[in-house]
């Protein structure tokens, strides 16, 4: 049985039973849910920032100069993925922060954050930067969290996969920001101009509203709807909107018990959980933490610092293409070129790699291969599995039990990614660099077929859809 609803804006199609999907049609209003979007998306932006910051950071701080102090390559490791392993412990508080409202959770998490990279700016002691990074990823993981949250359950079905790419196009911004920056700033200027930008984000999310569905699932009903208004626009029909919502929550609630409650969670955690081992254990978030080390390692004549900043310029593009295709193209799609084209990319680094250890004098005008090897992965990194995994995240898990489910898939993340960056280093050394990414490579093949084999395509559909199908 199909039956369809149309207003002005919104058309409703009903398939089979309890399955529904809100299509937008005619001329809707997007600008509430962008401009909403814009605002949560200096949170990702933040995060990027800090991501960014690592790479330049630490060559600055090798370098021993009169405004630094001393610092090995251990303590750069952990220095660099200590952020890692406060994100570990942000997850679950992050999860819980959300319960208390998704814009609650990013203000709440936003000033300290500003006050974690003042500290690191004033910094007189390795031990004070560790600290720092680790408290800083801990709030950038209640961020990170609370807006991939908030974007997926204010956007409507048709834009939700592009709303959500802002997200991860912010954090690439950020990461270029920091690159470029670092080129010319030290390692103090820096973290006083990173400072900036999580207090941006809580001035900007004063005027935009919470998020629809957490107030109807804390039966705030009114102001659920005004939220909708806001987001959707005066001409909107909100009311069947409002109903769906309503009536998937009071049968998630009437059906609620614990062994219940594993079998919605199992599925997409599995899901979820798979994607972030792939995505963590590319070699991505390695590399990117030491990407002038790396690059200082395998180029002869060109700069490293020139060589990062392209390739967040093409992270940054690759971004924008992927919030084009995910929502017409779809998930799956994106996907599968993703894994494949890093497999091939990082088999090639490792292979130029071991070729220059082998023959180091034959390789000095040969810079464009490991550069060109570095672009195609970023380019499909950024286009596919980077940000998809965090989108497929936020829809596959029920509404009631998004932030339980999302916490546990992203400190399962960063658990991996802590393990991915602190092993980097003793990778390149037990097998080589080139080894490190022959490794990551295999990892990819195996992500390929995780891919083919268990993630369900989601383009276009509503998220109480989603939740009813898995």
């Amino acid at each position: 049985m199909q039956f369809v609803k149309q207003s002005r804006t919104h058309e409703y199609v009903d398939v089979a039973g309890p399955s529904r999907q809100l299509l937008i049609t005619g001329k809707p209003e997007y600008l509430g849910q962008l401009l909403a979007s814009l605002a949560v998306s200096l949170g990702p932006l933040a995060s990027g920032l800090g991501k960014g910051y690592s790479s330049p950071a630490i060559a600055s701080l090798l370098q021993r100069d009169a405004k630094a102090f001393d610092l090995n390559g251990q303590q750069a490791s952990w220095l660099a993925s200590l952020s890692l392993l406060g994100a570990l412990f942000g997850a679950p508080l992050g999860g819980v922060a959300v319960k208390w409202g998704r814009k609650r959770a990013l203000l709440m998490a936003g000033a300290p954050l500003s006050l974690c990279w003042i500290l690191t700016g004033f910094a007189f002691s390795v031990e004070i930067m560790c600290f720092a990074a680790f408290t800083s990823g801990f709030l950038v993981a209640i961020v990170q969290l609370a807006a991939q949250m908030y974007v997926s359950e204010i956007a409507a079905p048709s834009i939700r996969g592009g709303l959500s790419a802002l997200l991860k196009i912010s954090g690439h911004a950020g990461s270029l920001v920091a690159f470029a920056a670092g080129a010319f700033l030290d390692w103090r200027q820096l973290a006083g101009l990173i400072s900036f930008a999580p207090a941006a984000m809580c001035l900007a999310m004063l005027r935009i509203p919470e998020s629809p569905g957490w107030l109807v699932l804390k039966g705030y009903d009114s102001e659920a709807e005004k939220a909708l208004r806001w987001l959707r626009g005066d001409s909107a029909d909100l009311q069947l909107e409002l109903s769906i919502l309503q009536t998937h929550i009071m049968s998630k609630r009437i059906s609620s018990s614990p062994k219940l409650l594993l079998q919605t969670l199992r599925t997409p955690a599995l899901i979820s959980c798979g994607l972030m081992f792939f995505q963590r254990f590319s070699g991505a978030h390695a590399f990117h933490f030491y990407v002038v080390s790396v690059f200082k390692e395998t180029f002869g004549g060109t700069n490293p610092h020139t060589a990062a900043v392209a390739v967040a310029v093409v992270q940054l593009l690759s971004a924008l293409l992927s919030g084009l295709l995910v929502d017409s193209a779809g998930r799956l799609p994106l996907l599968v070129a993703s894994s494949v084209l890093m497999s091939l990319a990082l088999a090639s680094f490792g292979s130029f790699a071991y070729y220059k250890e082998a023959n180091p004098k034959s390789v000095t005008n040969l810079d464009w291969i490991p550069l060109l090897c570095v672009l195609v992965f970023t380019v499909a990194f950024s286009l596919g599995i980077s940000p998809i995994s965090w989108l497929l995240v936020s829809e596959l898990f029920s509404l009631e039990h998004r932030g339980l489910g999302t916490a546990l898939a992203t400190g399962f993340s960063y658990l991996c990614a802590f393990v991915g960056v602190k092993t980097f280093v003793d990778f390149r050394e037990w097998l080589g660099l080139y080894g490190a990414f022959w490794l990551y490579a295999f990892i990819s093949v195996c992500g390929l077929c995780f891919v083919v084999c268990c993630v369900p395509e989601t383009k276009g559909r509503d998220l109480t859809e989603i939740d009813t199908v898995s």
